[in-house]
């Protein structure tokens, strides 16, 4: 499904300042491989909420080869420094991510981890500032209340393709995926703990604040 008019997405990519070399040879690998990265828009959004929040430590779920973990370390740089915690099932992946990284200068701000994200996360010590979420989609519901316990009050949780191309608009997908993209939209807008919006930016972007207790 078309999601957007043809011309929005080039035209939200022609007002994102250059990139450094290292990230446009990480935007052409995923062109030529087809592999799913939040792209310059959204990597430009998620910079921006790690400047607006301050964060200093950011933890990603499903990090790929490092592209968007790369805009959160930019933001954790500019933020005085901290850390971004990178994890990835994939071996490979890792070794291409800590490759770009350091191309980049940010490796040193990134903590490396080759493991299934939610496991992971349960064995890191919090809070974070700033949780990103882009692992399985059918685990999203029941990472939440993880996420929940490890965000510092006033902390956000992103999670990706919460869109999910428009097949949640269709009455008739109700495919693992679907329906659970559908729960988290819904519990997240539903949780008194939580304040949110979904971003219509490539795929949907779901920011969820946690309120101060």
């Amino acid at each position: 499904m078309e999601l957007y008019h043809p011309q929005l997405m080039p035209y939200l990519e022609s007002l994102v300042p250059e990139r450094p070399a290292a990230m446009q040879a990480m935007e052409a690998y995923a062109q030529q491989t087809n592999f799913p990265i939040v792209g310059p828009v959204v990597g430009q959004f998620l910079y921006l909420l790690t400047r607006v929040s301050g964060a200093r430590r950011v933890f990603e779920m499903g990090s790929g080869y490092g592209y968007s973990t790369a805009w959160f370390a930019m933001g954790v740089q500019a933020n005085g420094g901290g850390e971004v915690y990178h994890v990835v099932w994939d071996a490979e992946l890792s070794r291409k991510a800590r490759d770009y990284l350091a191309q980049l200068g940010l490796d040193s701000l990134v903590r490396f981890h080759v493991s299934e994200a939610i496991e992971q996360l349960q064995r890191t010590e919090g809070p974070f500032d700033i949780i990103f979420n882009d692992i399985q989609k059918e685990d999203y519901p029941r990472s939440v209340p993880l996420i929940k316990a490890k965000l510092r009050p006033g902390g956000l949780a992103i999670f990706d393709n919460t869109l999910w191309h428009g097949a949640i608009f269709d009455p008739n997908d109700h495919s693992a995926q679907t329906e659970a993209i559908r729960t988290l939209n819904r519990m997240l807008s539903e949780d008194p703990d939580f304040e949110c919006s979904l971003i219509p930016l490539r795929d949907g972007v779901l920011v969820a604040r946690l309120k101060e207790r």
